[in-house]
């Protein structure tokens, strides 16, 4: 089978296309899965630079979404059998045509979802509404800004605080993706490309919902952005720290949490599927509901085949992604 494989941490250009050995039967509680599409996330370059805090050892395929289909179950699954249509979460593996993954990872997805939908639901959809409702406790009719909020976890999160009733801010660094936001339900977007941000974003977070500011920050960003939303905060707001992708990991003085009652709150969504699956699946549930009823749709941006698979990373790399870019390893996009 095709996978992608780093054989020693590096730049996108290290990852390596070539022939892998199959997976074994699967074990215990295992399923094998051919694998339709897989979504890439920001952590997966990180893992491919050996910058990532969790890595396997080299060699090893990395990806963390997929969507596909039941190939062989092993003993003591119960809830799928060969055939079923599933999405699931894995620490690394996805970037190949066959993976082994525990049945507690994996999900049975709508028959109204596609697999390139149900890759682009996956990490992303799960780390917004983790990041809203189990940390934040965001309750409907309050302010959520979300930054980042073209890339996947953002919009995710725009979309997930939008159908639980909030009013929603979007923080974007271009006028491109001011007008996405915008389109995908954004009720107001603020610019992080102004210069003077620590004012400059408070001021139009002021004018947008007034000078009361948000109740609740997404931040998968991290940098001046953060230090800047914390400044938009109202009093008893909460900042949910999700990532850093602009690369400087931020340091906070105490005392501004002091005075103005402000939680720093923040999220491994992994850890829940580790320590607390049964949570990840009643969110998983409800991600799907929403689905159903049409107030999620996740936008994917570009469908890549797997043997593109250099352009699709350096697509995100470059931060230039509205939305979701999906892996193709079937040679069936459409599905």
């Amino acid at each position: 089978m095709l996978a992608l494989v780093v054989e020693s941490h590096g730049p996108v250009d290290s990852l390596q296309l070539r022939d892998h050995a199959q997976p074994p039967a699967p074990g215990a509680g295992e399923v094998l899965v051919e694998v339709h599409a897989a979504s890439i996330n920001f952590p997966d370059l990180m893992v491919v630079a050996g910058t990532y805090q969790n890595l396997p050892q080299c060699p090893f395929v990395p990806g963390k979404d997929l969507a596909g289909r039941v190939l062989a179950t092993g003993p003591g699954v119960r809830r799928l059998q060969s055939g079923d249509r599933i999405m699931a979460h894995v620490e690394h593996g996805a970037f190949a045509q066959r993976v082994l993954v525990p049945e507690q990872q994996c999900h049975v997805m709508p028959s109204s979802m596609s697999y390139r939908q149900g890759a682009a639901m996956g990490l992303a959809y799960l780390t917004a509404h983790f990041a809203l409702v189990e940390r934040a406790r965001m309750q409907p009719g309050e302010i959520v800004m979300v930054t980042g909020a073209a890339g996947g976890v953002g919009l995710a999160a725009v979309q997930v605080a939008r159908a639980l009733g909030a009013t929603v801010v979007a923080a974007v660094g271009s006028e491109a993706k001011a007008r996405f936001v915008a389109a995908q339900g954004a009720h107001h977007v603020v610019r992080t490309d102004r210069p003077s941000l620590r004012d400059a974003l408070r001021e139009q977070v002021y004018a947008a919902v007034g000078k009361r500011g948000v109740d609740v920050v997404i931040d998968p960003v991290g940098g001046d952005v953060f230090d800047a939303s914390l400044r938009t905060l109202a009093w008893c707001g909460r900042l949910v720290i999700v990532g850093f992708a602009e690369g400087r990991i931020p340091e906070v003085k105490a005392g501004l949490l002091l005075v103005k009652n402000i939680s720093l709150i923040g999220l491994q969504v992994s850890d829940y599927r580790d320590r607390a699956p049964h949570k990840v699946d009643q969110v998983q549930d409800e991600l799907h509901r929403l689905f159903e009823r049409g107030s999620l749709s996740p936008s994917i941006m570009a469908t890549f085949p797997l043997q593109d698979y250099r352009a699709a990373l350096r697509t995100v790399q470059d931060r230039a992604v509205l939305g979701k870019v999906v892996l193709d390893l079937c040679g069936q996009s459409s599905d």
